[in-house]
């Protein structure tokens, strides 16, 4: 099976929620996500953000439905890392 393992997304949002609460968010979707949020511009009303997540397997429906839940819009996804695990056993 193919996991991903590392998601490097463009992402635009409002100001608020702040980067902080944005990242939690993104990291509660998995048990083991970790989050580094970086923010390389700022306007009038948004925020354009690069935010990584990794973890064993990552879900990235549920990372895109939380970004869009706290009205984030996913420009694109600029990075993508898989492993193929086969079961040995």
């Amino acid at each position: 099976m193919v996991f991903v393992k590392r998601l490097v997304l463009d992402v635009l949002k409002p100001h608020q929620p702040n980067a902080l609460e944005f990242s939690r968010v993104i990291a509660e979707v998995g048990a083991d996500y970790r989050v580094r949020l970086t923010v390389l511009e700022v306007d009038e009303k948004t925020e354009t953000l690069q935010i990584t997540v990794e973890a064993s397997a990552i879900d990235f429906d549920a990372v895109q439905s939380a970004v869009t839940s706290m009205g984030g819009s996913l420009h694109s996804i600029d990075e993508v890392e898989v492993q193929n695990e086969t079961d040995s056993g």
